[in-house]
């Protein structure tokens, strides 16, 4: 194990998200995965499901803080004079663990006293929770030369040690969801981290130069954007004119921000039940027809009309696309799921009979394929990614 990503809300999407692109993962209690990949070469930036990419230090056979913290006044001072010169800022994030803010912070203070006693000048950044968010790692640059974040990941009896080597853009990701020109929360409002996610589930480890992502229900472009800024061709059909027209501006609007070079785009309108796309794309990643918005579960007669008609239209689709893939194209869609208690998912029919639609279904060595659902705790239609090939 070489490095460490710290995973977002819904880690088992984090975890085969890094399977898909770097191979074999470690999970790491339920907030971490170890990666046998060096930091410096994962692009961090491409990854939706990570908050956090770290180096990893060293592992210690503890979980206990007092042992911890007698280790890190040890040798931390050490490793804080080998950084370049100027004043240090440093902060602690903890996973895993049962210690409190106060306690965390006491350690913080003593580390900086020790560090300090050398003639380093150095500031701490203060915990208000565990762990330092996103927006604290970046607004006191923990991720630069003269920023430092330790952190701290308990997993069976030991702790992995790690230092944050970057952390996602939170500025970057809202840019490129609310500053678009055309947005329409009626269509339903895909989250750029969610985008990346389904790209890279259907993408794999493969480079992008010269592939083209097709989305058969591009909407407002959200996943033609992330291919592109990923350097992937983006190829988009939608039955709605409206939205081809929304995509185009949204996407003209993304090349006046990122300069775009070397990729092709491309928009049309297009059934995806029946339509021919020419040329035939290499990958297919989308959001798929996700049926009516509940804000709370319906009666079963209505409910079970919904998933019917979810049904019927995205088997259609996949029929209709199988016969112009190449057997072993991979697609990532995602489909309507219920949930209809708490932590309790109603699925789509399809879902058990993939194979006789003309698909295998992709199994990943960590997560069990049922559990890459998106959703909140709320939320009765969740996003369920199928990540299949083509028979």
């Amino acid at each position: 194990m070489k490095s460490l990503a710290i995973l977002g809300r819904q880690p088992a999407l984090g975890i085969a998200e890094l399977e898909s692109l770097y191979g074999s993962t470690w999970p790491l209690g339920s907030h971490a995965a170890g990666l046998d990949v060096a930091a410096d070469e994962i692009n961090f930036l491409r990854l939706g499901g990570s908050t956090k990419l770290c180096k990893l230090l060293t592992i210690l056979d503890t979980t206990k803080w007092g042992e911890i913290e007698k280790f890190l006044l040890k040798s931390t001072p050490e490793h804080a004079a080998l950084l370049p010169e100027g004043k240090l800022t440093i902060g602690l994030s903890l996973y895993g663990f049962k210690e409190t803010k106060q306690r965390i912070q006491a350690t913080g203070l003593s580390l900086k006293k020790a560090i300090k006693k050398s003639g380093r000048p150095i500031r701490l950044v203060p915990n208000q929770e565990p762990a330092l968010n996103t927006a604290q790692v970046q607004h006191n640059k923990l991720a630069g030369e003269l920023g430092w974040e330790l952190v701290f990941v308990a997993d069976n009896g030991k702790t992995y040690v790690a230092q944050t080597v970057a952390s996602q853009d939170i500025d970057s990701y809202t840019l490129r969801d609310r500053s678009r020109p055309k947005r329409d929360s009626r269509v339903g409002m895909l989250p750029p981290k969610l985008a990346q996610i389904i790209i890279n589930l259907a993408t794999g480890d493969a480079e992008p130069a010269g592939k083209t992502v097709l989305d058969p229900f591009c909407g407002t472009g959200v996943v033609l954007q992330e291919s592109l800024l990923m350097g992937f061709n983006a190829y988009g059909t939608d039955l709605e004119p409206r939205m081809i027209d929304y995509s185009g501006e949204n996407l003209d609007w993304l090349n006046e921000q990122y300069e775009l070079n070397d990729v092709e785009m491309r928009i049309e309108d297009g059934d995806a039940t029946r339509h021919q796309w020419q040329p035939a794309p290499d990958f297919v990643a989308c959001e798929t027809y996700l049926g009516r918005p509940y804000t709370a579960l319906p009666p079963s007669e209505q409910l079970f009309k919904n998933i019917s008609d979810c049904n019927a239209i995205i088997s259609k689709f996949l029929r209709n696309i199988s016969k112009q893939l190449k057997p072993g194209a991979r697609l990532c869609i995602a489909v309507p799921a219920w949930q209809i208690k708490k932590d309790q998912f109603r699925h789509l029919p399809l879902v058990d009979s993939l194979e006789e639609i003309g698909y295998n279904q992709i199994r990943f060595e960590r997560v069990e394929s049922q559990a890459l659902l998106y959703y909140r705790e709320d939320q009765v239609v969740a996003r369920e990614l199928l990540v299949i090939t083509r028979r």
